[in-house]
C-alpha cells in the first residue's frame, strides 16, 4: 500500500478506525512482523478537529518503522491543541485496541516525536500497569523531543512576540484592538497564517535574501536571531506557534489566564540592549494557571522502563537544551539510571534519516536482552 511517496510493503495489514473518544487511528502490521509494537505519539500539536489524514501523514513519515519489521500504531488524538495527558490517554487506548483486536505483542515501545515526546514521556509515567500486573510499555523512544515541559518549552515564544512587537509594531498594528501578547490572538480573531506572513515580510523581509533587505530590515532580523539565538529561517514558524498555539492555551486550557512570564527577563545581544529591554512589553504568569498547565504538560520522570532519546544538536524547533532539562527531571525522579541520551549533528527537527530510527528501536530491543549500548553513551 502506498501513502504519499513512502511505501508500506505489499502484504502489510493496515487497519483504521475511530475509538470511543473520537480519536482516529491507523495500524500497520508487516507480513514479517518481528513481534514488537511501536506506539507512536505524533508531534505538533495539531490545532482543530482530529482527522484520519493526520495519522496517514504520520505513517507516511515513519514508514521505515514498518519496513524494518515493526508493527506501528498511531492516534490522531481525540482533540487538537496544547494538551498532553488526554493525548497520552488516547495513545494508551489505542494500545489496548491493538492487543484486543490485532495481537498481543512480545515487546512494546512507546515512541514520541517532538511535542509527542512530551505525550510519550507523560504517558509512560501515567500507565505503568496494564491491569494484569504487567507494564504496558517495555521501553520508550523520544525523538527531537519537546521535553522541558510546556511550562518552560514555550517561554521563548513570548520573548519572540514581545521583541518582534517592539521592532515591528504590527502584530497587532496600532490601529487594531490591543491585547496581551501571551493570549496569542484575541477571541474571534480572523487572522490567517498568510496574513501574519505578509506582516512579517513587510517588517523583516524574510521572503527576500539578506542582500535585498533594507539595512533597517536586516538590523531587526539580526536583533531577533542574536538575542533569541534562533536561525532566521525559523522566525516565521515560531511566530505562528506564538500566535495560534498561544491562543489555544489561553482560550481553551487556562480559562483566559496567563502561563508565561517575562517580567524579569533581560534580553542581550542587540545593538542596544538597554533600549530593547525598556521597550518590550512585560507580563507575569498567573501562579495557579501556571501550575495547572505544568501539571498537564510537564513530564515528571517517573518512568519505570528504559528510555532512549535522540536529538539533532542544531534542531531549530525544539532546542537540544531541552534534553538537559529532561535529564534533570529523570534525576529528580530517581530514574536517570535507565535513561540514555544520544545526539546527532543534524540541524533538522521533523525527521533525521531513515537509518536512525531502526537503529534506535533495535537498541531498545537489545536493551530488553540486557545490552542497551550499541555504542551509545549515557549522559546520566
Amino acid at each position: 500500500r502506498r501513502h504519499g511517496d513512502q511505501v508500506v510493503r505489499a502484504g502489510t495489514r493496515c487497519l483504521s478506525g475511530q475509538d470511543s473518544a473520537g480519536a482516529h487511528y491507523l495500524i500497520a502490521v508487516p507480513a514479517q512482523w518481528n513481534g514488537t509494537l511501536v506506539m507512536h505519539a505524533h508531534g505538533g500539536p495539531t490545532l482543530g478537529a482530529p482527522t484520519l489524514a493526520r495519522t496517514v501523514e504520520d505513517l507516511d513519515r515513519w514508514s521505515i518503522v514498518v519496513r524494518a519489521g515493526y508493527a506501528w500504531a498511531g492516534s490522531s488524538f481525540r482533540q487538537g491543541g496544547v494538551t498532553v495527558r488526554p493525548a497520552a490517554e488516547d495513545t494508551e487506548r489505542l494500545r489496548r485496541i491493538f492487543v484486543q483486536q490485532v495481537a498481543k505483542p512480545q515487546f512494546t515501545i512507546l515512541h514520541g516525536q517532538s511535542w509527542g515526546a512530551s505525550v510519550a514521556a507523560v504517558g509512560a509515567s501515567m500507565f505503568t500497569d496494564d491491569g494484569a500486573g504487567k507494564r504496558p510499555y517495555d521501553a520508550v523512544l523520544l525523538t527531537s523531543g519537546v521535553l522541558a515541559g510546556g511550562s518552560r518549552a514555550y517561554d521563548f515564544r513570548l520573548d519572540l512576540r514581545v521583541i518582534y512587537q517592539s521592532l515591528c509594531n504590527n502584530h497587532p498594528r496600532p490601529d487594531e484592538a490591543q491585547y496581551p501578547l501571551w493570549q496569542g490572538l484575541p477571541a474571534g480573531a480572523t487572522m490567517t497564517q498568510a496574513d501574519l506572513r505578509t506582516r512579517v515580510n513587510a517588517c523583516l523581509a524574510l521572503d527576500k535574501p539578506a542582500a535585498q533587505r533594507t539595512p533597517e530590515q536586516q538590523r531587526k532580523v539580526d536583533t531577533i536571531t542574536r538575542v533569541l539565538k534562533i536561525p532566521e529561517s525559523s522566525i516565521q514558524a515560531h511566530l505562528n506557534w506564538g500566535t495560534w498555539h498561544f491562543q489555544d492555551i489561553a482560550q481553551l486550557r487556562t480559562g483566559g489566564r496567563n502561563v508565561f512570564d517575562n517580567a524579569t527577563a533581560q534580553y542581550k545581544g542587540s545593538a542596544d540592549d538597554a533600549v530593547l529591554n525598556r521597550s518590550v512589553l512585560r507580563y507575569s504568569a498567573d501562579p495557579a494557571a501556571f501550575a495547572a498547565f505544568a501539571a498537564d504538560t510537564d513530564p515528571d520522570g517517573h518512568i519505570p522502563v528504559p528510555v532512549l532519546t535522540v536529538h539533532g544538536i542544531g534542531d531549530p524547533t525544539a532546542f537540544v537544551e531541552m534534553d538537559d532539562a529532561f535529564l534533570r527531571t529523570m534525576q529528580r525522579a530517581g530514574t536517570a539510571g535507565h535513561l540514555v541520551q544520544t545526539f546527532t549533528t543534524d540541524d533538522t527537527h521533523s525527521y533525521l534519516a531513515d537509518p536512525v530510527y531502526p537503529a534506535l528501536l533495535g537498541a531498545l530491543s537489545a536493551g530488553h536482552a540486557g545490552v542497551l549500548s550499541m555504542g551509545f553513551t549515557s549522559s546520566a
